[in-house]
């Protein structure tokens, strides 16, 4: 067994490299927002006269809002990730409260949960139901 503490929480250099990534993903989903955005709204001066094309135009469009929408709540979870950084809470699990492995957090960098913890969540909801 160990003598070294297990550690409870990233270090300031750590919690860095986590801020670039997290930025860099910000800065990609901004950009992937705009382009969902203006497909959004073009199109819209051009007017069709054929059913179908309007049909297909409209499907087209709420996928692209859909995704827009998606978008921007996976800009808000970064954005939360990035606040819990400043408090230095980034990467402890909220139903364990053990480290989120860093190699999680690389992959999925706005989770809130480890492995572990996800696996309770899941096993919990199953029994309220």
């Amino acid at each position: 067994m160990s003598d070294t503490p297990e550690k409870t929480r990233y270090s300031d250099e750590e919690l860095q490299e986590f801020k670039k990534l997290i930025l860099e993903k910000i800065e990609t989903a901004k950009q992937n927002y705009e382009q969902l955005k203006s497909r959004i709204m073009t199109d819209e001066s051009q007017p069709t006269f054929k059913v179908l094309e309007e049909g297909a135009s409209t499907l087209e469009k709420e996928e692209a809002s859909q995704r827009a929408q998606r978008q921007m709540e996976f800009i808000k979870k970064l954005q939360g990730a990035l606040v819990r950084i400043e408090n230095k809470t980034y990467g402890i699990c909220r139903v364990t409260g053990k480290l989120i492995p860093k190699e999680r957090l690389m992959a999925v960098p706005h989770t809130t949960l480890s492995v572990e913890g996800k696996e309770i969540e899941q096993q919990q909801k199953l029994r309220r139901r």
